[in-house]
């Protein structure tokens, strides 16, 4: 599987890439890209993880998590040495997505694998960050759809990927630790 990783990865594409072939959402991409910064305390503790590892993302650029989540993923890919991103798409990823589906069961996008230098998979990344899966889980079936999307992306628009780039550094520790 490792080999198969490596070829997803090595023929998946750069953010700028996949950003300039973006055109569904692409205001919310754009916005997401420009307002992605990586705070100091973050930026600390993933230099300190060291070493070489890579985010392999499935991620659609009609997804709203997807665009809510991986410009921060690029941000912190290029401010770390030894983290790099490439994104393929959801029909290149299905296997993977179908491999880490959602706590609900859905196969879903984004799905972030993180993997060490030899392309192991270390961890994954699924969907969205746990507090707003967590209240999303709650909360879908009480709400229209327009109060649940307006919800989420207050969320999102609040936190500005600090969650997600925690949780992916949550990850890069642990398994650079070993766990």
């Amino acid at each position: 599987l490792d080999d198969s990783l490596k070829a997803l990865f090595d023929g998946g594409q750069t953010y700028e890439t996949f950003l300039e072939e973006a055109d569904r959402r692409k205001a919310m991409w754009d916005a997401n890209t420009e307002k992605a910064e990586v705070s100091e305390g973050l930026l600390a503790r993933a230099q300190a993880v060291g070493g070489t590892w890579h985010l392999l993302a499935v991620a659609v650029d009609g997804c709203s998590d997807s665009a809510n989540t991986i410009p921060y993923l690029a941000a912190l890919s290029q401010a770390v040495e030894g983290l790099d991103l490439r994104i393929i798409d959801s029909r290149a990823g299905r296997a993977l997505m179908e491999a880490h589906p959602t706590p609900d069961g859905r196969a879903a996008t984004p799905t972030v694998l993180l993997l060490d230098a030899a392309f192991a998979e270390a961890g994954a990344f699924i969907e969205r960050p746990a507090p707003l899966q967590e209240w999303a889980t709650a909360h879908r079936d009480d709400l229209t759809a327009d109060e649940y999307l307006t919800q989420k992306f207050a969320w999102y628009d609040e936190d500005l990927g600090a969650t997600t780039m925690l949780e992916v550094i949550d990850l890069m520790e642990a398994a650079a630790s070993g766990n």
